[in-house]
């Protein structure tokens, strides 16, 4: 996805920023990561609150196999509702949904 279909698609949630991440794409609205595009697919920020919502979905979590340990890695990712990847109007609630998790996961400054 090129940034402008990704400006199209999450123009509920602008102002957009983008930044390379990950050999990916990360997409900021106000200046909070709560999407990426990783190997051509979009996946949606989420946590312990949402991620039922992502599941019944069907929606999958972003995993991978820890290169040393051998271990899974569960990420705060999701991939995006299928019925979501190329309209506005349905991706408007799941990117308000990731954006709120990605809210809740800012973790507070710490005072001087």
């Amino acid at each position: 996805m090129d940034e402008d279909s990704l400006r199209d698609l999450f123009a509920s949630m602008e102002p957009l920023s983008f930044r390379s991440m990950f050999g990916g794409r990360a997409i900021y609205s106000h200046g909070i990561i709560f999407a990426l595009v990783l190997d051509g697919g979009l996946m949606l920020k989420g946590d312990d609150q949402c991620s039922a919502d992502y599941e019944a979905a069907g929606c999958e979590r972003w995993t991978y196999t820890h290169s040393k340990s051998g271990k899974l890695v569960s990420m705060p990712y999701w991939s995006a509702p299928e019925s979501a990847i190329d309209d506005p109007d349905n991706m408007q609630p799941w990117a308000r949904l990731a954006y709120e998790a990605a809210l809740r996961s800012k973790k507070p400054k710490k005072k001087g």
